[in-house]
């Protein structure tokens, strides 16, 4: 139990590391806003024509009689918004971390840098194609996997008193996993490590990993809230990565001064 707070630090330490680093905070703002956009224009694009899409998708329950057909088109309506909606949940730090792949690869490094007892980074020798490639490969499987615990536990959300109660619980649960794997992949990918890997590691410090992602993944239904969580969470991811690898940590980022983080 003692490394669900340790989780939580380190997604603590990440927003303080880049509070000090404000012109760090500033870029890493970018690829979130731009992802918020997108997603936001789907969202608004499903809330006012689902409803046709729905209609032209179930021609056979056009002869039903009133008020059938409208319960069960209204129903499957507000299916495919809850389910856009999930999506945008569990893939926005995907897509968020694609777009900004340049910039939260070279947060990362700085994070390391900083907490390094001897002030170095590892550093991949991948030219920046290859890694944009690998990371958009290893979040495309990811989201698989994420996709199919959505509509497991959207069907088990049927099933009474449990599908209100435990259901949802595991839902957060799930969907801190796959944020975090999704955070540390920057570190760790930059490392050599592969996503196999990876998720081993993760698996082997659940609790560690629920502590992180969970709080975070709650944030994250807030779609402001996302944005402005994204560089610090990509500061924190780095910082457990060490963690999950036994690599020596010099505090939690303090070794430079406040105002050299922020002129920096």
């Amino acid at each position: 139990m003692r490394d669900l707070g340790v989780g939580f630090r380190y997604l603590l330490k990440g927003q303080r590391w880049v509070v000090r680093h404000g012109k760090q905070f500033g870029f890493g703002l970018l690829p979130g806003l731009i992802t918020l956009v997108l997603y936001a224009a789907t969202l608004v694009a499903l809330a006012v024509w689902g409803e046709d899409f729905v209609a032209w998708a179930t021609p056979f329950a056009d002869d039903w009689s009133s008020p059938w057909s409208g319960l069960f088109r209204g129903f499957l309506t507000a299916v495919l918004f809850a389910l856009g909606l999930l999506l945008s949940v569990l893939t926005f730090t995907a897509v968020t971390l694609l777009i900004g792949q340049p910039f939260y690869e070279s947060l990362s490094e700085k994070v390391d840098r900083d907490v390094s007892p001897d002030g170095t980074a590892p550093e991949s020798d991948l030219p920046l194609w290859r890694e944009l490639w690998i990371s958009g490969r290893d979040s495309l499987r990811i989201v698989v996997r994420a996709l199919v615990w959505a509509v497991l536990l959207f069907a088990l959300g049927f099933v009474p008193v449990l599908g209100q109660t435990v259901v949802p619980v595991i839902g957060f649960f799930v969907t801190g996993f796959f944020l975090t794997e999704e955070l540390t992949a920057v570190a760790l990918q930059r490392r050599g490590v592969e996503l196999r890997e990876r998720l081993g590691l993760l698996r082997s410090r659940r609790m560690l990993v629920w502590g992180f992602g969970t709080p975070l993944g709650l944030a994250f239904l807030v779609p402001f809230v996302a944005v402005f969580l994204m560089p610090g969470a990509v500061a924190g991811a780095t910082l457990m990565a060490r963690d999950l690898l036994g690599e020596e940590t010099a505090g939690d980022g303090a070794g430079e001064s406040e105002e050299e983080g922020v002129t920096s």
